[in-house]
C-alpha cells in the first residue's frame, strides 16, 4: 500500500515538472533576428553571415531583399541555416503602387508578415497630410495583403510621434488604420528616443503590436522626433535606457507575437549573443 502511494506521488510530481516545464516554455518567446543588424557582414559573405546567425541560435529572421541572390537560392541558404522568414519588407511606394508583387515575394519565403519601416515625409516635417496618406495606403494595400494571408505591419522611427490635438500623430494613425487590415511593430528604442515610454504604449494599444524590435540605447543619448540617431548609440540589451525588462513583461501581456533583436551599431556581431544571454535571464 505504501509503494502504491509512493508511485501516485511520483507520477504527480513527473507530471507537475512536465506541465510546468511545458507553460514556461509557451510563455517564451523565440527571439528572431533583424537582418539589418548584419548588413555589413551580409556585403562581404551571405552563405557565411546566414550561418552565423544560425550558430548564434536564431530560427526566426526579419529581412527583405535576397543580396543580390536569385530567390530560390537565397530561399535555399535559408532553409539549410533552418531560418524562417517571418517578416518581409516592403517600401511605402510600392504599397501604394501595387502590392501584387510584395505579396508574391513574401509568400515565396513563407512570411506571415509584411512590413513597411518608413512613411515618405518632407525632411524633419512629417505632417497630418502624411498621416492621412499612410492611413489610406496601409488600409487599402493591408486589405489586399489580408486576401492573400499576410498581415501589414508598419514599423515607427519617433517622426510619427509630434502633437496633433489632444495626442499625437501616431495616435491619429493608430485611430484611423483598420486593425483588421494593418497593425505595428514597435521598435523600443524609436519609442524611447523621441520621448516616448514603450510600456505606457503597449499599455494603451493592446493588441496592436505583434511585432517588436528590441534595442536599447547608450544611456544620455539625446533623443529627437527626426527618426535619426548615432547608430553607436545601440548598446546590448539591457545595459541602456530604454527599459527592456519592463517591456518584455508587458508586452507579452499587450499581445506580442514576434520579437527582433536588432543592433545597428558597428559592434553587433560582439554585442547580440551577449543581448541573447540578457534575454534568456529574464523571468
Amino acid at each position: 500500500m505504501q509503494i502504491l502511494v509512493s508511485h501516485k506521488r511520483i507520477y504527480f510530481i513527473i507530471t507537475l515538472i512536465f506541465f510546468t516545464v511545458q507553460t514556461l516554455q509557451s510563455q517564451t518567446p523565440d527571439i528572431g533576428m533583424e537582418l539589418y543588424t548584419f548588413r555589413d557582414q551580409f556585403a562581404k559573405d551571405v552563405p557565411g553571415t546566414l550561418a552565423m546567425i544560425h550558430k548564434m541560435g536564431f530560427t526566426e529572421i526579419e529581412g527583405g531583399g535576397s543580396y543580390n541572390l536569385k530567390d530560390a537560392e537565397y530561399k535555399k541558404l535559408l532553409d539549410k541555416n533552418g531560418l524562417k522568414m517571418i517578416g518581409w519588407g516592403a517600401d511605402f511606394d510600392s504599397l501604394a503602387i501595387n502590392p501584387g508583387p510584395i505579396a508574391e515575394k513574401a509568400k515565396f519565403y513563407g512570411a506571415k508578415f509584411v512590413v513597411c519601416f518608413w512613411i515618405p515625409h518632407t525632411g524633419n516635417n512629417f505632417n497630418l497630410d502624411n498621416a492621412k496618406k499612410a492611413v489610406e495606403v496601409f488600409n487599402r494595400a493591408g486589405a489586399f495583403l489580408k486576401e492573400k494571408g499576410l498581415s501589414l505591419c508598419y514599423h515607427a522611427h519617433g517622426f510619427e510621434f509630434g502633437p496633433y490635438e489632444h495626442g499625437t500623430l501616431f495616435d491619429y494613425m493608430m485611430a484611423h488604420i483598420d486593425h483588421r487590415f494593418a497593425n505595428f511593430e514597435m521598435d523600443v528604442y524609436w519609442v524611447k528616443h523621441p520621448g516616448q515610454d514603450p510600456v505606457a504604449l503597449l499599455k494603451k494599444y493592446p493588441g496592436r503590436f505583434p511585432l517588436m524590435h528590441l534595442k536599447d540605447r547608450k544611456p544620455g543619448t539625446p533623443g529627437n522626433m527626426n527618426g535619426t540617431a548615432d547608430v553607436e548609440s545601440n548598446v546590448v540589451l539591457g545595459t541602456g535606457d530604454v527599459g527592456i525588462a519592463a517591456i518584455m513583461k508587458e508586452s507579452k501581456k499587450a499581445g506580442v507575437k514576434h520579437y527582433f533583436i536588432e543592433d545597428e551599431s558597428s559592434h553587433s556581431v560582439q554585442q547580440v549573443p551577449l543581448s541573447m544571454q540578457y534575454l534568456r535571464k529574464l523571468k
